[in-house]
């Protein structure tokens, strides 16, 4: 991260010259900038050129070359970067005349080496990124909070110009709050973005607090994520996608048909807002979400966790533990497998189903097989387990020749307990997206709906070894914490499942081959992410991975 206390000196020579990016002067036109003394920005009477919006942002660039790799979400993590590109730069509208703060949103080329894996391949992803830039002295207060802060200018004409992440800068959210509240039904258009609301204006009218979204403190979530959300005044939040493609998003797409299919068991989409990409007419990419906040609940994984806790509470003055304790959350992952189950029959009924025969199922074996091919190139210790892990995708495609069938439909594609909130009213699923490291078209494929189920099992084993991450290697109570544990995992696994039955859905155990193969596959992509993004936690998928081998 750049140092903030201090000037920095930065020149081209680090980026290579980019495309001159698309930049609507509409936008432009009706964005409002002050004037400062050492790092000029035009006022409202002078509203900025395209070359002057260009310039800024290529000044911003060797700035945002340091800073991103090291965002939570940035996907490229461990892959040198040979060029960032401005692929389309838009000034938001929405500040007052006395507003001195600059809002851009922008959609960056990343161009890495190494790129899905293989050495000397490179390859570009589409990052967005609203960029906030103010006129400030070094040493005045920003306001902003540290890891939002890019850096500073140095040199040329907006030397000292403090550049940061806008999504925490609730003055800027404010200015896209409105933009996604304030339109009609037809959607307002801001150069290459378009902002709809779910019915207009009149569809956010009974959000509670709507009246006041305009005027609190926003705040950025903090949860880990692939993306970013911004929450406002305990009535909405908006997730920002941060890397981005054409085409619509699932979570959008998900979202609005649970939504209008009247489920409770998603958070109401309130509005979003997409953007057209460069390089001609094509799909729009999904750029963000507004939804209800579900103010109040609780995160999935934090509950979880809280019960898992409770297994070292003085198990010695416990006659029966295992019996008392491990169960202490079935009943609430009975609840959370019918919750999933409504969820996957809700999406059957709103969505096209299709049924995978022999060739399918075959290629969908065949795709598992590499995935962990290509994982075992990226962590070697998976390459032991390799032998006995491919025999487990053959059993599927083995299945399918025997005359097996499977239903397909849409899915959420990432579910595990932080997915997953607890109201009130029951259990809610969140953030539809899928697993990131996946194309869009992937994500957006059906799959049979015991992918789900799998995933939300092996959530169950992280919960359960949470627990030993929180322990000494030395702690006498450890091998007895280990087996608790174990069994707390199990018997959640199976009272989830049991939930999921008891909604009217296929039981998840009636075909254990695809199960076994779908926990497998989801298991060899944790150990790569947690590989790329928490190596501390690499043993959990990886014990997971020993067990499946074992069984095989």
């Amino acid at each position: 991260m750049s140092d903030t206390s201090r000037s920095r000196s930065v020149t081209a020579q680090s980026i290579s010259q980019p495309v001159p990016p698309s930049i609507s002067q509409s936008a432009a036109a009706a964005a409002s900038q002050a004037a400062c003394h050492s790092a000029p920005l035009p006022t409202p009477r002078t509203h900025p050129s395209d070359s002057d919006l260009t310039a800024l942002v290529q000044d911003a660039l060797p700035l945002l070359r340091e800073w991103l790799p090291g965002q939570r979400w940035f996907a490229g993590k461990g892959r040198p970067i040979e060029r960032i590109t401005p692929a389309a730069i838009t000034p938001l509208p929405g500040a007052s005349p006395a507003d001195e703060v600059l809002l851009l949103h922008l959609l960056l080329e990343v161009e890495q080496r190494g790129h899905d894996g293989v050495d000397g391949s490179t390859g570009t992803d589409l990052y967005q990124l609203l960029l906030g830039a103010r006129a400030q002295q070094p040493g005045e207060p920003a306001n902003i909070a540290r890891a939002a802060v890019i850096g500073r200018i140095g040199g040329g004409p907006h030397d000292g110009l403090l550049i940061y992440d806008a999504a925490h800068d609730g003055a800027l959210t404010h200015r896209l709050l409105r933009l996604l509240t304030g339109g009609e039904a037809q959607g307002t258009q801001v150069g290459p973005l378009r902002f709809n609301s779910l019915g207009g204006r009149s569809g956010l009218d009974g959000l509670d607090g709507f009246d006041r979204l305009g005027r609190e403190p926003s705040r950025v979530g903090t949860a880990e994520q692939s993306n970013t959300s911004i929450v406002f005044d305990d009535s909405a939040i908006l997730k920002l996608f941060r890397r981005v493609g054409p085409g619509l998003n699932p979570d959008l797409e998900l979202s609005l048909a649970l939504s209008r299919a009247g489920s409770t068991r998603v958070p109401a989409t309130l509005a979003w807002y997409e953007g057209e990409l460069p390089g001609g007419p094509g799909q729009p990419a999904t750029l963000g979400l507004l939804q209800r906040y579900l103010h109040g609940a609780r995160d999935g994984w934090e509950f979880a966790l809280t019960h898992v806790r409770r297994l070292r509470a003085e198990p010695a003055r416990r006659p029966h533990p295992a019996d008392q304790l491990t169960g202490n959350f079935s009943a609430e992952s009975f609840l959370l497998g019918r919750s999933t189950a409504e969820i996957h029959l809700a999406l059957a009924r709103a969505l096209p189903v299709t049924v995978l025969g022999r060739p399918e199922i075959e290629a969908l074996a065949d795709t598992m097989a590499m995935r962990l091919d290509a994982a075992a190139l990226v962590v070697p210790a998976l390459a032991p387990y390799r032998a006995p892990l491919h025999r487990i995708f053959r059993a599927l495609a083995a299945s399918a020749r025997d005359g097996g069938r499977l239903h397909a439909q849409r899915i959420h594609g990432d579910l595990h307990l932080g997915q997953s909130m607890r109201t009130g009213r029951g259990w809610v699923l969140l953030d539809f997206e899928g697993e990131p490291a996946k194309s869009l078209a992937e994500r957006r494929r059906p799959q049979p709906a015991v992918r789900d189920v799998a995933a939300m099992l092996r959530s169950f084993d992280y919960a359960a070894a949470h627990l030993l991450t929180e322990v000494s290697a030395d702690d006498p109570q450890r091998p007895q914490l280990a087996r608790l544990a174990a069994v707390w995992a199990q018997r959640n696994r199976e009272a989830f499942c049991a939930g999921y039955a008891a909604a009217g859905a296929d039981d998840p155990t009636a075909d254990l081959v695809l199960l076994h193969a779908l926990e497998t596959d989801k298991a060899v992509y944790e150990v790569v992410y947690e590989a790329r993004n928490r190596p501390d936690w690499l043993p959990i998928p990886m014990t997971a991975i020993a067990r499946l081998a074992q069984s095989a």
